[in-house]
């Protein structure tokens, strides 16, 4: 048997990181079994669905390494309409499913409850098809439905506590439950690996491939994403958008590395693996079934690490679109799809930007922090933040300015260790630690109270461009 699975997502909204972790699980466990991943797109929404969110599918997968041609699809839900409503008729004319015509009104009326399900009132009215009269599964009145699930055993569940569920709308057009069995039948999907938000609907499922005559597939329900309130992650409350994070700057490597331990874990207690590594050692029946907390800050850490530990070649590439407003090339670090951000540099020069990499690797998380970080090198004059100037330019910064003026302005070399001790030296005739004495220095050149190694970044601004913004400062400071 050729193992096939499938991730369906609806085009009706950003690419959410629940769905990109199941994509990657289905797509691991197509690759480790020599099968087939198929993307289909669940579309029949036609009041939400959007063109450019169908583009945003293809381009997120893209990002996290699921590329165009390497698998099978996309298939398009609303083109198989005319087998979900074949079915449908088969399923009525085998006596598997009965037409009825109650209003929700009507069932609360006879159960005395709005919680209740459907109390099964047309089973035997012999209705036919008509406009507004829904179609409906005839579930089994006694035995139970067993789901094998490779996360969570076998639940099993009683078919009494089914309701006779509705399979095709009083206009005729299927629902979701039975054109997703529909699908998987045709497309011969053997393993469906999604979320467990999705477990309820199972057992009605696996009910309709057994009267569809079609071994249902294997079943796998992974654990629902929350936040750290433990509430499952929602597009209304949460940062949950793929595509957000890929613009901030995150690397596809490590989101994917990181969403992979959404509910699993690497040998060895270890984290930060290659992607290789995750290839070889996920098991679907390793996966914990407890909901799986998507922490914000930890992907932040995992993606500064991931940030390092770049060549300082690919750093670089990476940075680019921040830069410079370019997308990167295809294959570079940061991916592909990458939204040009609005910064625009007044005279960018790559090999400025060269000489600071280094010392901006260490100090970024994502990469979209690289622009707040080396603008200061490529501005006329730079961008000043109100609130560290307020706090630098205490009294006594324009005696120390000045004095740092005519101390750069005398160094016979103009390098990080001259800067350093010439800094210093005038500090220390004003009983200044460095930390202290160099703040107004850093507000006045850089605009900002934190940032790259000073006298590192002033050694690569050169002297003239310092010494004018020092001497700017002074002005300012003395009106």
């Amino acid at each position: 048997m050729t193992v096939r699975v499938r991730f369906a997502p609806s085009p009706t909204g950003m690419f959410h990181v629940g769905g990109a972790r199941s994509a990657l699980q289905n797509w691991i466990f197509a690759k480790q079994h020599g099968g087939v991943f198929v993307l289909r797109v669940e579309d029949t929404d036609a009041a939400r669905n959007r063109p450019e969110w169908i583009d945003g599918i293809l381009t997120a997968l893209d990002w996290i390494g699921i590329r165009r041609g390497s698998y099978e699809g996309p298939y398009f839900q609303s083109a198989n309409a005319g087998e979900h409503r074949a079915a449908a008729e088969r399923l009525h004319q085998g006596g598997r499913a009965y037409y009825c015509d109650c209003a929700r009104a009507d069932v609360q009326a006879r159960t005395g409850s709005e919680h209740r399900g459907y109390d099964g009132f047309c089973r035997d009215r012999g209705l036919q098809a008509c406009a507004g009269r829904a179609l409906r599964f005839r579930t089994p009145d006694t035995g139970s439905t067993t789901v094998v699930d490779l996360v969570r055993g076998e639940p099993t569940f009683d078919n009494q506590l089914i309701e006779d569920f509705v399979i095709a709308r009083g206009d005729g057009s299927p629902v979701f439950l039975l054109a997703n069995v529909v699908d998987d039948i045709s497309q011969g999907i053997t393993h469906v690996i999604r979320a467990e938000e999705h477990l309820p609907n199972t057992p009605k499922q696996q009910l309709l491939w057994d009267a569809l005559g079609v071994k249902p597939p294997i079943w796998a329900h992974v654990p629902v994403v929350v936040n750290e309130k433990r509430q499952k992650l929602s597009k209304r409350r949460d940062k949950v958008a793929l595509e957000a994070y890929r613009d901030e700057g995150y690397l596809s490597a490590a989101m994917c590395n990181y969403l992979m331990l959404l509910g699993w874990a690497p040998s060895n207690d270890r984290e930060i693996v290659p992607w290789s590594v995750i290839e070889q050692e996920f098991r679907l029946d390793a996966v914990n079934p407890s909901p799986a907390f998507f922490d914000e800050k930890k992907l932040r850490a995992f993606n500064g690490e991931y940030i390092r530990a770049l060549p300082i070649e690919d750093f670089i590439a990476a940075c680019q679109p921040w830069l410079t407003g370019t997308p990167p090339t295809p294959g570079a670090p940061s991916g592909t799809g990458v939204t040009v951000p609005p910064w625009r540099p007044v005279d960018y020069d790559p090999a400025t930007f060269a000489a600071v990499a280094p010392l901006a690797q260490t100090r970024i998380a994502v990469l979209s922090e690289i622009v707040a970080n080396v603008d200061f090198l490529f501005l006329d004059m730079p961008a000043i933040d109100g609130a560290a100037w307020t706090k630098a330019m205490k009294k006594g910064s324009t005696e120390l300015l000045e004095a740092t003026i005519a101390a750069f302005d005398a160094l016979p070399e103009w390098s990080a260790d001259a800067l350093k001790a010439a800094l210093e030296q005038v500090g220390t005739a004003r009983g200044l630690k460095l930390g202290k004495a160099q703040a107004p220095v850093r507000v006045a050149v850089t605009g900002r109270s934190v940032g790259l190694p000073l006298f590192e970044s002033l050694e690569v601004l050169g002297a003239d461009r310092t010494l004018r913004r020092l001497r700017a400062a002074r002005t300012e400071i003395t009106g």
